[in-house]
C-alpha cells in the first residue's frame, strides 16, 4: 500500500503507570520538519463513476485481499487518525494531560487521537497499550495509522509511544522541552536507537467495544 501523508492538518491520572513518564534529551527543532509535505491520496480524487464501478465488480486482486487476515484495510481510517494527530501538532506538553484543554503526555496523545477518529478506547499507559492484543508490525512493514513504542529511558522496557505518518515519520507528544505535540523521524539517531516495535491497533476498530489486553 502506498505511504500517504493528509493536509492539514479534566481529567488527568498523574501517576507512572498511567502517563508516559518521559522527556527525551533530543535536540530542540522545528515541529514539523524542513520540507514535510501533505497529499491527499489517490483515491479521494477518482471520479465518481470510477469508484462506484469497482464498488460494483471487485477486481480479482481486490477479493484475494478481503480474504487475506493479514491486509492492511482501513485507509480511510487511518486518514482520519493523521489528520486529527496533524491539527495538534503545537499542543504543549503536560504529564498526565489527556486533552486539548490539559495538553498531552504521549500515551494520552495517542489514546485521545484513536478515540476521537477511530472510536477505540486505549489502555492509559504504555506499558498497558504495548500489551494491545493487535497485530505486531515490523518497522519494514510499517503503514500510516499504526502505533510505534519506545524505550528511550534505556530501562528495557516501553516508555514512550507515538503515530506512525509514513515517510519514516511519526507524530506523537515529544516533551515540555521539544514543544509537545511534533513530527520527527525514525532515522533520527535518538529514535532510531530507542524504537521497540509497532502495533496495528487500528485492526482493533471493528471490535473497539473490548480491547483485550495480555496480563
Amino acid at each position: 500500500m502506498p505511504q500517504r501523508f493528509v493536509t492539514l492538518l479534566p481529567f488527568a491520572f498523574v501517576t507512572l503507570l498511567t502517563a508516559c513518564a518521559v522527556q527525551p534529551e533530543q535536540a530542540e527543532g522545528p515541529l514539523l520538519p524542513q520540507g514535510f509535505e501533505f497529499e491527499f491520496t489517490a483515491q479521494r480524487s477518482e471520479p465518481a463513476a470510477t469508484r462506484q464501478g469497482a464498488a460494483d465488480e471487485p477486481s480479482e486482486q481486490q477479493l484475494r485481499e478481503l480474504t487475506d487476515e493479514q491486509s492492511y484495510e482501513l485507509p480511510a481510517l487511518a486518514d482520519s487518525v493523521l489528520e486529527r494527530g496533524f491539527t495538534l501538532v503545537g499542543t504543549p506538553y503536560r504529564y498526565g494531560g489527556s486533552s486539548t484543554r490539559t495538553g498531552f503526555d504521549c500515551s494520552g496523545f495517542v489514546g485521545f487521537v484513536f478515540r476521537k477518529e477511530a472510536g477505540i478506547k486505549l489502555p492509559r499507559s504504555t506499558r498497558e497499550m504495548i500489551n494491545l492484543d493487535a497485530p505486531k508490525i515490523k518497522r519494514s512493514e510499517l503503514e500510516p495509522g499504526d502505533v510505534v513504542f519506545f524505550n528511550n529511558r534505556g530501562r528495557g522496557r516501553v516508555s514512550h509511544a507515538g503515530i506512525y505518518i509514513g515517510g519514516d515519520q511519526f507524530i506523537h507528544s515529544s516533551s515540555s522541552r521539544s514543544g509537545g505535540v511534533r513530527v520527527d523521524s525514525l532515522d533520527d539517531k535518538y529514535w532510531r536507537a530507542s524504537f521497540m516495535q509497532a502495533k496495528r491497533v487500528l485492526a482493533l476498530a471493528s471490535d473497539s467495544s473490548a480491547i483485550p489486553v495480555h496480563r
